[in-house]
């Protein structure tokens, strides 16, 4: 194989891929429990906010309310894994 095609054809994977990574960052997903616990998060799976609804909030039960953060995060990151695998069309590439 030439040699300046197989750096023309890094440059354009390196180019694709940074380009996947902008738009992972852009993108934003939001995971809930119950409504009760919201939590945004961009394609990365990066945290950038986090809504609690003061129905939520007993001080008697402050268990009950890490559970729902706990179920807010997870379908948040739920979601942005599958951003991720959409961007990279299910490849499994190592930092993303």
């Amino acid at each position: 194989m030439d040699m300046k095609k197989l750096m023309k054809q890094m440059q354009q994977a390196q180019a694709a891929a940074s380009k996947i990574q902008e738009n992972l960052a852009a993108q934003t997903v939001e995971g809930t429990a119950s409504g009760l616990v919201t939590v945004t998060m961009n394609g990365h799976g990066k945290v950038l906010g986090l809504k609690i609804n003061p129905g939520a909030v007993d001080p008697d039960d402050v268990e009950a309310l890490e559970d729902l953060l706990l179920v807010a995060l997870q379908d948040a990151s739920g979601k942005a894994d599958a951003l991720q695998q959409e961007a990279t069309n299910g490849l499994r590439i190592p930092g993303f």
